[in-house]
């Protein structure tokens, strides 16, 4: 299936995110030919209360944007090693337990992922990753209304989405699950909400 250009959110910390963005990479390294952007967001950020200091400009935030500063670097400036170091930064978080507010582990999932994790690090320290996150993340709020991830963003169109299953290596249920979520995006402009009241399993 063809799909128009499309852009999803994404916050290490929520494990919804983890899925999709596990079926985006998934469909993409199986062929797909998608033209999607890796849209970083904060939720650290959107629960700022009002008046109160952006985590763009709080030091003690600032570790918490480190995982996602160094994965715009990775896809702005090393894309061949985005999806498996986007894979791996979620994996170390919601499958390894490990904490990615420490230099120490994001260097450690930057060099397995095949990028110099001590260069990428240096540019995360110049503070134009950070520009790009703070850019980016108001462009999606300002833009369309996104307050979570992951959010899937065509045209002017968005839609929060949570997908219960992860591929586990199927290539098919990967394309299967983002042309069926962008498919209702496009095709459905009509249905607002779709949730079921509660979960088999």
């Amino acid at each position: 299936m063809s799909l128009p250009p499309f852009a999803v959110t994404y916050d290490y910390r929520c494990p919804f995110a983890r899925n999709i963005h596990e079926h985006l990479v998934a469909g993409l390294q199986a062929g797909s030919g998608w033209d999607v952007t890796f849209a970083p967001f904060s939720l650290s950020q959107v629960h700022v209360e009002e008046g109160g200091t952006s985590v763009w400009d709080d030091p003690g935030k600032a570790s918490g944007l480190l995982a996602t500063e160094a994965s715009i670097v990775v896809r702005d400036r090393h894309p061949e090693h985005f999806g498996a170091v986007h894979v791996a930064l979620f994996a170390a978080r919601h499958d390894e337990g490990r904490d990615l507010r420490e230099r120490e582990v994001v260097r450690d999932i930057l060099d397995v992922g095949g990028v110099d994790g001590t260069k990428v690090l240096a540019e995360v320290d110049d503070g134009w990753p950070r520009d790009v996150f703070r850019k980016e993340h108001d462009a999606a709020v300002d833009g369309h209304r996104v307050f979570g991830v992951p959010t899937f963003v065509v045209g002017d169109d968005a839609v929060f989405v949570r997908v219960m299953t992860r591929p586990e290596g199927d290539s098919d249920l990967a394309r299967r699950t983002i042309e069926q979520v962008v498919e209702l995006l496009v095709g459905h402009p009509d249905l607002n909400e779709f949730k079921h009241t509660s979960i088999s399993r």
